[in-house]
């Protein structure tokens, strides 16, 4: 990752002193990167390079730390878990579970996205606040978004697994006082634990009709029948008729408010 980020902003570099200069196009090769690379013996060029690798890095994990800290984790594991029920192997496929699992996440999220900007975004955009002041603002919501999900599930015990010897010492400790990287990790643990065990209540129903379809077989003395086959449409018929979909994707929805 640090080679790609110094490469990527090597090129970047490149394109900016191109473009301020309006001069001739600038030379291909390695004599031509490096020229356009700022000196790293002074400490301005130093800083500009340290700033450009800083930025990249920040921009290959903002995705995914945006997918911990909101509801996305809980429901793609279901999904994955409910597809694994069904016993279809490939179907739906990851692009519908994951394209699904990003249109819930943006619905469910959307309250919290509202209150984002409207005390963080528009503010600082507005210049009204500084940068300090809207991260702040921001975070406050997005906290408060995990500590209702945490304490909604009865887990708030997990959150001493990512505290300190100091913090976890205290008796009366608040939410206030746990630290916003110890917050996340507890967060994803306990959505974790709510998507098992409604993937548990799912897999229920069909391990029924897996269990009467092989001793069905067994009876018959069809051993070389393999069961999954005689099971998926009996499977499938059943998540028809009980609308399977709204109520998954419903108790998904509900589980949130």
């Amino acid at each position: 990752m640090r080679t790609s980020a110094i490469i990527l902003a090597a090129l970047l570099t490149l394109a900016a002193a191109s473009i301020a200069s309006g001069a001739e196009a600038p030379e291909s090769g390695p004599e031509s990167l490096i020229k356009a690379l700022p000196k790293v013996d002074t400490p301005g060029g130093s800083g500009t390079v340290m700033t450009w690798i800083v930025m990249v890095t920040v921009l290959s994990i903002a995705p995914a730390l945006l997918i911990m800290v909101t509801c996305f984790t809980r429901i793609v594991v279901v999904l994955g878990l409910l597809r694994q029920a069904l016993g279809s192997a490939q179907l739906p496929p990851n692009q519908v579970i994951f394209g699904l699992s990003l249109l819930m996440t943006a619905v469910i999220m959307a309250p919290t996205y509202k209150k984002v900007h409207n005390d963080a975004i528009a503010p600082y955009l507005d210049g009204s606040i500084v940068r300090d002041a809207a991260v702040s603002a921001g975070e406050t919501h997005i906290r408060q978004f995990m500590t209702s999900q945490i304490e909604a599930a009865g887990n708030g015990s997990d959150v001493y697994m990512f505290l300190g010897d100091d913090l976890a010492a205290r008796e009366n400790l608040e939410w206030k006082d746990v630290p916003t990287v110890s917050l996340i990790p507890a967060f994803v643990v306990s959505e974790l634990k709510v998507a098992f065990w409604m993937g548990f209540r799912i897999f229920l129903p069909f391990l029924v009709i897996d269990m009467l379809v092989s001793t069905f077989l067994v009876s018959m003395g069809m051993l070389m029948m393999p069961p999954s086959m005689i099971s998926l449409p009996f499977k499938l018929l059943l998540f028809v008729l009980a609308d399977g979909w709204s109520l998954v994707v419903g108790t998904l929805m509900k589980s949130f408010s």
